[in-house]
């Protein structure tokens, strides 16, 4: 498949099963010239990705097939690339289409397998299409579209989606006939708070004395509780971090998705922008959060805990979230998918948009007319949510 991207030249497009064969300056060349340092986002990094699939959590086995996208020139240059995996199922998605895949099924049909454009397991928000300086990155976009149309066409795929996708691409998406999806998280915004102090004094006085109340408890416990980052991170720390992932995992989801050599490997390829939080009974540790640091945004991953320690998950993803992104001059906490008990702790509804290709026209028409209503219902939501925040009237 062959497209004109710039210039008048003509770029082709290739399927690559591993990040590998995109290589780490190209994919790296293409993610610099899209986000500034500021916004740089850790899931998009090549170490990240390419540990995901060097340790074996993405690969056939797991459902996750990579099928990764990358538009080069006539020399073989990489001018774009867009993560892509083929899917034999929906899960570590968290846009949820499992009723989309029974409804397509019950009628004959055959949902899987899919193409899925996302950061696996990693509900945040992130450029889909990355594109080297030179190359109309909307003309790129329209391009990796079409490109994601033409697969659905050519193979067996029913359907093609693009998850936590920012506004500017997911509009580029729309106008390309995808079907656009509303849905929400929750994330805290820094207002130029001097301290956590600071921002505890912006809301109200009976949410300002449950938090004080919260980390009181949490503190009660007589933990040491340490900020981890770079060297300081040991390899006895995810193995105990990986422990606490274990559990939680295997209690919420059934079927962890991360491996014990995956911790490894992003320790060893990016422990500067991860911050692992620590809480120890002595020289035990017994609960940990991990965090990755993004440019101008901290992400709340996992968390977990070996004992009972009330208020101690707060404490960890949340409160300690916020003051250490005070700290260190970061506007955004993102503390990952749902969760409304998040608004009395400062994080306030945040909108964010799906794409999705459906190949069958009366599926598509169908999925079409249920994403309007549910996204009238996401916008009534939202509203309702937003009368909800624990901030002072007239601070946001």
């Amino acid at each position: 498949m062959s497209q004109d991207m710039s210039q008048d030249r003509s770029f082709q497009l290739h399927i690559l099963h591993a990040i590998s064969e995109i290589g780490e300056a190209a994919w790296s060349g293409c993610l610099h010239d899209t986000l500034s340092a500021r916004k740089a986002n850790p899931f998009l990094d090549y170490a990240f990705l390419d540990a995901l699939e060097k340790s074996g959590c993405v690969c056939e086995q797991t459902g996750w097939l990579p099928h990764h996208m990358a538009f080069k020139d006539e020399d073989g240059t990489v001018l774009a690339v867009q993560p892509l995996y083929l899917k034999s199922h929906s899960q570590g998605e968290y846009v949820f289409d499992y009723a989309w895949a029974d409804a397509m099924e019950r009628a004959g049909g055959q949902y899987y397998p899919k193409l899925q454009s996302a950061i696996p397991f990693t509900p945040v928000n992130a450029p889909k299409v990355l594109s080297r300086k030179g190359v109309n990155s909307d003309v790129a976009i329209a391009a990796m579209a079409n490109g994601l149309k033409q697969l659905c066409d050519r193979y067996p795929i029913s359907s093609a989606h693009l998850t936590f996708l920012p506004e500017q691409q997911k509009t580029i998406f729309e106008r390309q006939d995808f079907l656009v999806r509303r849905d929400q998280q929750f994330h805290w915004v820094n207002e130029d708070y001097e301290d956590y102090e600071d921002f505890l004094s912006h809301l109200s006085s009976r949410k300002r004395k449950n938090i004080r109340k919260e980390r009181k408890t949490a503190q009660s416990h007589g933990l040491t509780i340490l900020d981890k980052q770079g060297d300081a991170i040991l390899e006895s720390d995810w193995d105990a971090f990986f422990d606490f992932y274990m559990d939680t995992g295997s209690r919420k989801w059934g079927s962890p998705y991360l491996n014990r050599t995956f911790f490894s490997m992003i320790g060893e390829r990016m422990a500067d922008r991860v911050l692992l939080i620590m809480a120890y009974d002595g020289d035990l540790p017994v609960a940990g959060a991990l965090n990755f640091i993004g440019g101008d945004t901290l992400y709340g991953r996992y968390w977990g805990t070996i004992g009972d320690y009330p208020c101690l998950h707060f404490e960890l993803c949340y409160h300690r979230a916020i003051d250490w992104a005070i700290a260190h001059g970061l506007m955004c906490v993102e503390a990952g998918a749902q969760g409304e008990h998040k608004i009395a702790r400062g994080y306030e509804p945040q909108t964010t948009w799906s794409a999705h290709w459906i190949d069958h026209p009366a599926f598509r028409e169908a999925i079409a007319d249920y994403l309007e209503r549910e996204r009238q219902a996401a916008e009534a939501e939202q509203d309702f949510l937003a009368t909800l925040s624990p901030f002072k009237k007239g601070n946001g």
